[in-house]
């Protein structure tokens, strides 16, 4: 069996949601656009630098202990 038979299978049995999951997944993998950052997302980046850099952040284990898990 071929890898694509093998991932067509796998396709015909899953979950209507999970298929649709799957579909995103695939139209992001055929993408033609680069990963480049936008200006406004790079902008972004740097504001989370800039409060990291200043203590400005909560680390996980911090964060699951706020929430109780």
């Amino acid at each position: 069996m071929t890898v694509r038979e093998e991932l067509i299978g796998l396709v015909r049995v899953l979950s209507d949601e999970d298929a649709e999951e799957m579909l995103d997944y695939a139209r992001w993998l055929l993408r033609d656009e680069d990963d480049a950052l936008t200006p406004e997302e790079y902008a972004q980046a740097e504001r989370g630098r800039e409060q990291i850099h200043r203590g400005e952040y909560v680390t996980l284990d911090e964060l699951n202990r706020r929430l109780g898990r």
